[in-house]
């Protein structure tokens, strides 16, 4: 089964990028993975400061990634896997990638005006040719009509 990873957070261009993502699945009779991720705070000196800080970010995530899976349950009939990962991201994504063979498409958003985001620079940089799968960057400036008729 072909499987599209996306990674999504709270800007305009991680939702465009997701439906992208479900559009290409429905398509090609697919599915998507959704990955959040938690980056690792900054060193807190008091631990209960740095662990409630952790878990406030867990649950913000918990709740985007709730958000779009159901969208894409309710709107498109899919049923996306969700992961939460914590760490640096390209890590996560290179780990994810080694983890699920059946990935065959990284999809990312770019933001749609100044820079296209960290992400997109670094998987479309220095190491795309060393990936195993396409990354598709997906404008951040698309309208629904747009990634529907594009997908």
């Amino acid at each position: 089964m072909r499987t599209y990873l996306v990674v999504i957070d709270e800007t305009p261009e991680a939702r465009v990028a997701l439906r992208f993502a479900s559009r290409r699945a429905i398509k090609t009779n697919g599915n998507v993975i959704i990955v959040a991720m938690v980056p690792r705070p900054e060193f807190v000196q008091w631990g209960g400061v740095q662990a409630a800080m952790e878990a406030e970010a867990v649950e913000r995530v918990e709740g985007l990634l709730a958000d779009a899976a159901g969208e894409l349950t309710s709107d498109h009939g899919l049923q996306p896997e969700i992961l939460v990962r914590k760490g640096e991201p390209t890590a996560i994504i290179h780990s994810i990638l080694q983890e699920y063979p059946a990935i065959c498409a990284l999809v990312l958003g770019a933001a749609p005006t100044g820079k296209p985001g960290p992400l997109v620079s670094h998987f479309s940089g220095t190491d795309v040719g060393q990936l195993r799968c396409p990354v598709m960057i997906i404008p951040g400036s698309l309208d629904d009509a747009s990634i529907d008729e594009l997908s």
